[in-house]
């Protein structure tokens, strides 16, 4: 088990797909850069580009209803997570995000699980799985806090 660290000790665990999951994540550039991170994505030529100087450990793809899949990435998140240790993982989506957020929550690392901009009334499949296992969740949209209450409202971050 990891003990359970608060995000300013140690190394941050991004994990993302490609596309606008990642575009979430890396309009928050100005938090993450100031922290020892760690990136898990799927090797795609648009993570390629986006993360061209920055760690990334490649996660399996397609996520979406593709059980072999779910099962690699939670051997990868169990591996990720002792040997990084990270003192908290922050995800925007989408289904890789599930078995870190399982796995995290076992071990006591905090999770916030950032609910993406373009679903602004209903709760997404990824939102509703890692919900029992995240810490902090996050919404864009006033009107996401009817489909998360327990949500904090930060505004869009795109």
């Amino acid at each position: 088990m990891v003990a359970r660290r608060s995000a300013g000790d140690g190394r941050v665990l991004l994990v993302s797909t490609q596309g606008g999951h990642l575009a979430q994540l890396l309009a928050m550039r100005e938090w993450w850069s100031a922290h020892d991170r760690v990136w898990v994505c799927p090797d795609t030529a648009d993570v390629r580009d986006r993360l061209a100087a920055e760690r990334v450990v490649t996660s399996y793809s397609p996520t979406t209803r593709n059980v072999p899949n779910l099962l690699r990435n939670a051997v990868l998140a169990w591996r990720v997570l002792r040997r990084e240790r990270p003192s908290l993982v922050v995800s925007a989506g989408a289904g890789v995000a599930v078995p870190f957020f399982v796995l995290a929550w076992l071990s006591r690392v905090p999770t916030a699980f950032i609910e993406v901009y373009d679903r602004i009334d209903t709760a997404t499949m990824t939102g509703r799985l890692c919900g029992p296992f995240t810490t902090v969740r996050i919404a864009q949209w006033e009107s996401q806090l009817e489909v998360y209450p327990d949500a904090r409202l930060v505004g869009p971050l795109l």
